[in-house]
């Protein structure tokens, strides 16, 4: 492992010597399919990959271009023939096109045709061969060009051109692929419905390029409002009026209520008493449901009036529809209000009242009120809802993205159908990184980072100016898998085969591609070779900026191809693994900031296939084999790398049915590429560059590596499919060699969260994760061995400078196929992973050895529900687990109320009784999990390690102790089904009972782990077995019993350094003798001594934890994390003292009644300023406020608001000053308000009356603003009533942004304040705590 920066890297590209740099800048451009010299931006051009989202510079040292150069060849290089000029279109050499539509002819573009369509056409199949041209006319704000055929063949030097790299066709172009998958004799090597490029062909197309996808930078919730939109419709039942008070401020319904004023006299003065109850100033939403006025007396219509400012309630008669929406005590020209005559024929017609409003933070609304009668039927009822499109906050600027065009918002739950699309609406008050949407959102997507993970949903372009599509029926037909699919999946297809001259395509969109048949996906390479520099191409072959969607098999499959360039792709909605690499052999491809989700099944292979699929699909196995659809299928993936030498870098994985990122291994190549490696060379190749990726919203893991797929046909032997999901493990070697030694495969920068299973799985050895975060899954991390001893003996897997979290502030939303909804550890209900009941673990420890060090958790809490840990084991583990595990300088946050868990018997852990389940162990080496330095942790019952000393930990199921641990491998032979029974001679009486694992093998193996320097018994349920192999392994050169290792171990290896030592036992057993055995044959003596575990407890570590505050898909942005905590008088009178505000680990604490300001730098996160304003004895405190923040606050200044036991301010009743930081509008505090008693009935209002309770309680008020040119989408504003929760904020907001215009020496600013913010702790422990 080596540290690069703050990040951590596997390898840095080598870097090109500036004597041929300088000379390649000197060489005279070349042309290359029509692209001329590359252009600065051009893809595949640059020396480097663009910055990530949100990226404002690329850091020094980080990664070069994604392609690691290679030497030219001394032969001719690849190059496609060139039209003159950057724009294809104008060249001179083009001839005019018009061949209009005849689908009933097959065209030819051969030898010497050079043509420009300039209209649309229609063929049944188009030729462009023999050197032919054809080039679409580029004629923007002309009439589109659409051309139709059944197929279209580009070869033996044949182009076809779309704009160019240079030139980026500007107008809008389609081809359309059509036919049924029956009709006519397929095209040998192509199939059906396709554009095939052969030996010799060229393809060039290139649209415009828009920015291909970024994320949301501000939480979109449902409707687009905080709270979500509200909606409520009565008939019968709501007779009288109905209200609904709304916070004009947040869009909230805040008390709702009816009132008969039909039938109950008294109800007039309960009205009014409900009404004096709100606070002046809230929005009021009325409504006449069925009659109201036989009993609406003089006193109330009037005050109604008054109050509300209505022309028409005075005059109200019987069963006549009013509505009305208004402001409480405003003026009173300013209400909606409509009415209806009643005639008695049953029919008005509805009176609608609607009125928009604008929230804290710039969201306009509408707020509907309507009644009235329809075919003798009442009807009223309330809507809230935003007003005129919903505009999104993104990180990055899209000013390339158009009013029509279309976009995908991925899910950040954890169902992957939360994903929606929308289309744009024109927006000229959008700001450059904004747009605004039709529609509205159903569920929740982030825009934030939130407990130090980054979840930011990703926000994807679907529209391109140049479009290949299939045209499709309306529904499937024929034999098209039609049990499974509905609809037709018989789409075009997009082959390119060996030896083309030249393929680049940006800027396209794919739709209505692939077909569920084996060699037929949207864009497929089939066995190409070498793409790159050395296959001869001069101009490395490349995607760029594709948008493949609704496709039906896979987005792009890479067959036998090796240094293809994917980079700025789409994969959305699409059947089947989506980026593919097919055959094992795969090597030297990047995969660049692309993006993939909705990932569903499909048909072709097996792990492609479903439950359903698998059970179905048995026409390839053998015999009657019934596959297991657990093990044998079901593993779909958005990125399907099935050889590990290949890169993957920023990309994201946003919901596939089973995993996002599945590394794969094939044992030996398979399919076409049969024989090209020996067996086992992807399992020992090293790992290609992992940096900076995102998987989320997948049904079983966001990242796994391990499994292969099965490499041999079906037969009697094993009658599972060809291709199947099988076993195999990652052990990386230098040059693919297990005789040299390990290369350690390093993920630098994985973001995995809301995984319903894991958030990543990897088996091997070396494998280290760093700088990565892990959140909401049912498991956050499993790291597994390469296998049993003595497989790659030595290898070990790693965890550094990462975050944890269990239960994150994302709470999530209901729907969109997410199963489970539960409470969570603070009580409120939130989705969640697997089952309510799953046992959720941060990091799982299986068999090791395994190390974690410098990492952060939070929030893992256990509820009546389910088990909540940070560190766990893997559940019914019937394998090794190894002494050797380890953690340092780990950091429990405050809210881990589980840090280990050791599991019970029950729902889950079974009963808890397997071999791995008894031997959980591991080593925490400097006290930061225990409390306690080289404090070994394991299972309460497991006497082969418990002495005097331990200290036991009844909530882990645990006990802590100190020691020397080792562990012993036990081969037994004839019989081999025994279970063993070891106990230390000290406790003879409580031994464990190890049944071994049984996996076909000729032997017997027992793992246990064992305290050094002891006496122990090994006794067998039956007859001792024949042949017994003891090997200590993982021992130092310690005495165990009569077993002593005589050579040193060597870093993480099971044995010395001279191999494994082993002593053999050979017993011969004659039938009919009897046998016995004393249960304790050593004399009797006490437990060896050992220092308790209590003796020496850790100090304070102030370096423990993951260095980053933060884990974001934007590294080079630094953020703080702050917190403020508002208190109302109720929280005060429930003995709540201090309202604070807390800068990463630097506390305000606020014990006077008031507002509160701390103001930062927004360059350096330094604090400049703090202020206190008394706002009820105060001497006109608004003006004060004004005062400070318009003259001492100074611009590019974090403003940080809180609040203690306020009421209203002195000398105003709305404060504007605060649009200054970023308000949408004037504050108005909320005044106190007398008691009233309320409550709810059923799920939604019922009739009585609803609303604040609390005597004369005064709001809270928090804030996070900005002073400055820019108003950043981070700025919030919550404004509470007193009866309301207290106010309160949490927030990571990044500093140094561009939009800020901090000076030059702002990064050094940055590091002072960052040290100076770290450096105070507030209340340190010195020593870490037991739950």
């Amino acid at each position: 492992m080596c540290v690069f920066g703050s990040r951590c890297v596997k390898r840095s590209f080598k870097k090109e010597k500036k004597k041929k740099k300088k000379k390649k800048n000197k060489r005279r451009p070349k042309r290359n399919g029509g692209a001329g010299a590359r252009a600065a931006g051009a893809p595949g051009a640059a020396a480097r990959p663009a910055p990530r989202p949100g990226e404002q510079r690329s850091a020094p040292g980080r990664y070069r271009s994604p392609r690691s150069p290679s030497r030219r060849r001394r032969r001719r290089c690849r190059r496609a023939p060139c039209l003159a000029g950057p724009c294809p279109d104008a060249s001179p050499q083009l001839a005019p096109w018009r061949p209009g539509s005849d689908p009933r002819r097959a065209a030819v573009v051969g030898r010497g045709a050079a043509l420009r369509l300039e209209s649309s056409a229609a063929f049944h199949s188009l030729d462009i061969r023999d050197g032919g041209k054809l080039v679409f006319a580029d004629r923007p704000g002309g009439p589109p060009i659409a051309l139709r055929a059944r197929y279209i063949l580009i070869r033996d030097g044949g182009e076809l051109r779309v704009g160019s790299e240079r030139c980026p066709y500007g107008s809008r172009a389609t081809i359309s692929l059509y036919g049924r998958a029956a009709d006519g004799a397929p095209v040998e090597g192509f199939g059906r419905k396709f554009v095939g490029v052969g030996s010799g062909g060229v393809l060039e197309l290139h649209g415009r390029r828009p920015r291909a996808w970024t994320l949301l930078d501000k939480t979109l919730h449902p409707g687009g409002l905080r709270r979500g939109p509200y909606a409520s419709e009565k008939r019968w039942g709501g007779r009288g009026l109905n209200l609904r008070v709304l916070d004009a401020g947040a869009a909230r319904v805040l008390a709702a209520g009816r009132f008969d004023t039909h039938l109950r006299p008294g109800e007039g003065r309960r009205l009014l008493a409900f009404l004096a109850l709100q606070s002046p100033g809230s929005v009021v939403a009325a409504a006449v449901g069925d009659s109201a006025a036989r009993s609406l007396t003089l006193e109330t219509r009037l005050a109604l009036r008054d109050r509300l400012g209505s022309r028409f309630i005075a005059r109200l008669g019987y069963r006549q529809p009013w509505a009305l929406v208004g402001i409480l005590g405003g003026d009173q020209l300013s209400p909606s209000e409509d009415k209806r005559e009643y005639h008695g024929n049953g029919t008005t017609g509805l009176a609608v009242a609607q009125r928009d409003f604008l929230t804290y933070d710039g969201t306009r609304f509408t707020v509907t009120a309507f009644s009235g009668w329809i075919k003798g039927v009442p009807h009223s009822g309330f809507k809230v809802e935003v007003s005129n499109g919903i505009i999104l906050h993104l990180v990055d600027e899209v000013t390339s993205w158009l009013p029509g065009d279309r976009i995908v918002i991925a899910s950040t739950d954890y169902s992957m159908h939360q994903a929606e699309e929308f289309n744009l609406l024109p927006c000229p008050e959008c700001k450059s990184n904004q747009v605004k949407i039709d529609g509205s959102p159903l569920y929740l997507h982030i825009g934030e980072v939130i407990d130090g993970v980054d979840m930011r949903a990703e926000v994807g372009l679907l529209t391109r100016n140049i479009v290949i599509q299939g045209e499709m029926e309306d529904s499937c037909y024929g034999q098209n898998q039609c049990q499974f699919f509905p609809f037709d999946t018989f789409g075009g297809h997009i082959k390119i085969l060996r030896n083309f001259s030249s393929v680049h395509m940006s800027g396209v969109e794919l739709r209505n591609m692939g077909q569920q048949i084996l060699g037929s996906y949207p864009v497929h390479f089939h066995l190409a070779g070498d793409v790159d520099e050395r296959g001869g191409y001069e101009h490395p072959t490349y995607l760029d900026n594709l948008a493949i969607h609704h496709c039906f098999s896979r987005c792009v499959a890479i067959h036998g191809t090796h240094g293809l360039l994917v980079k700025d792709t789409i994969g959305y909605d699409t059947l089947g693994h989506c980026f593919f690499l097919e055959d094992g052999t795969e090597q030297r491809n990047t995969f660049y900031h692309n993006l993939g989700l909705l990932t569903r099944s499909g048909t072709i292979l097996p792990s492609d296939r479903n439950e359903e699929m698998c059970l179905a699909i048995r026409s390839r196995v053998y015999g009657n084999y019934i596959p297991v659809p657990s093990t044998d299928c079901m593993a779909v993936s958005t990125f399907w790398i099935a050889n590990p030498n290949n890169n993957l870098i920023e990309n994201a994985a946003a919901g596939a049915q089973d995993v996002g990122i599945w590394y794969i291994f094939h044992r030996v190549p398979t399919g076409q590429s049969e024989g090209q490696y020996p067996e086992g060379q992807a399992e020992h190749t090293p790992l290609g560059v992992f940096y900076n990726n995102r998987a989320h919203s997948n049904f079983k893991a966001g990242l796994f590596i391990g499994k292969g797929v099965k490499t041999t046909r079906a037969s009697a032997e094993d009658p599972r499919e060809y291709l199947t999901v099988d076993n195999a493990r990652f052990h990386p070697h230098q040059d693919a060699d297990p005789e040299k030694p390990r290369v350690p495969a390093v993920l630098d920068g994985l973001i995995a969260f809301k995984n319903n299973d894991h958030g990543a799985w990897a088996r091997g050895g070396d494998i280290t994760f760093c700088n990565s975060g892990f959140s909401d899954n049912g498991i956050g991390l499993t790291l597994a061995s390469d296998g049993t001893f003595p497989t790659d003996e030595g290898s070990s897997l790693e965890v550094t400078r990462s975050i944890f979290v269990g239960e994150s502030s994302n709470f999530g939303s209901q729907g969109g196929q997410n199963s489970y909804w539960g409470k969570g550890a603070n009580g409120e209900y939130r989705t969640l992973p697997r089952n309510k009941t799953f046992p959720i673990r941060g990091f799982q420890i299986y068999d090791g050895p395994v190390r974690m060090t410098e990492c952060t958790f939070k929030k893992f809490t256990p509820t009546v529900d389910r088990y909540s840990s940070a560190i766990g084991f893997f559940m019914r583990n019937s394998w090794q687990i190894s002494p050797q595990n380890n953690v340092s300088r780990i950091l429990m946050e405050k809210s881990v109320g589980l840090k280990v868990f050791f599991g019970r018997s029950g729902q889950w852990f079974g009963n808890n009784d397997n071999d791995g389940d008894k031997m959980s162990v591991f080593h925490d080496l400097d006290g930061s999990v225990t409390g306690y330095p080289d404090t070994f942790v394991g299972r309460a019952d497991n006497y082969l390690l418990r002495h005097p000393g331990c200290l036991a930990v009844p909530r882990w199921n645990g006990v802590m102790c100190t020691g020397k641990f080792a562990q012993l491998y036990i081969q037994a032979r004839r019989p081999e089904n025994l279970t063993l029974s070891i106990a230390r001679a000290a406790y003879h009486s409580h031994p464990v009972r190890l049944r071994g694992v049984n996996r076909g093998a000729p032997y017997q193996q027992y793992q246990p782990v064992v305290m050094l320097e002891q006496a122990y018994i090994i006794q067998w349920d039956g007859r001792a077995p024949e042949d017994i192999i003891l090997y200590p392994i993982n021992f130092n050169r310690y005495l165990f019993v009569h077993l002593q290792a005589h050579e040193s171990r060597k870093g993480h290896s099971y044995c010395s350094q001279q191999g494994c030592e082993r002593i053999k036992i050979m017993a011969h057993m004659y039938p009919g003798d009897s046998w016995s055995c004393d249960p304790n044959p050593f004399m009797q003596r006490p437990a060896a001594p050992q220092y308790p575990v209590f003796q020496n407890p850790a100090g304070p570590c102030r370096t423990c934890g993951a260095p980053q505050l933060a884990i974001t898909s934007t590294p080079s942005v630094k953020y703080i994390k702050i917190q403020i905590q508002s208190l109302g008088r109720a929280d005060i009178q429930n003995h709540l003292k201090s309202a604070f505000i807390k800068i990463n680990d630097r506390v305000f604490l606020f014990n006077s009644r008031g507002i509160f300001f701390v103001v930062l730098d927004a360059c350096s996160g330094a604090v400049l300023s703090r202020q206190h304003f008394d706002m009820v004895t105060g001497e006109n405190a608004a003006s004060a406020i004004t005062d400070y923040v318009q003259t001492f606050i100074k611009e590019r200044s974090l403003v940080l608001v809180c609040s203690r036991d306020i009421a209203e301010v002195s000398g105003s009743s709305e404060m504007s000053v605060f649009t200054r930081l970023g308000s949408a509008k004037p504050i108005a505090f909320y005044r106190e308000a007398p008691k009233v008693i309320a409550h709810r009935t059923g799920p939604r209002w019922g009739d009585c009356v609803s609303g604040q309770a609390g005597a004369f309680l005064s709001g809270s008020f928090a804030m996070l603003g900005y002073k400055g040119q820019t108003k950043p989408s981070w700025i919030k504003v919550i404004n509470h009533a007193g009866y309301q929760k207290a106010a309160s904020l949490q927030h990571y907001i990044p500093l140094k942004l561009k939009e800020y215009q901090c000076p030059a020496n702002a990064e050094e600013s940055l590091k002072i304040a960052f040290s100076q913010n770290n450096s105070e702790h507030i209340s340190a422990e010195p020593t870490a705590s037991l739950d």
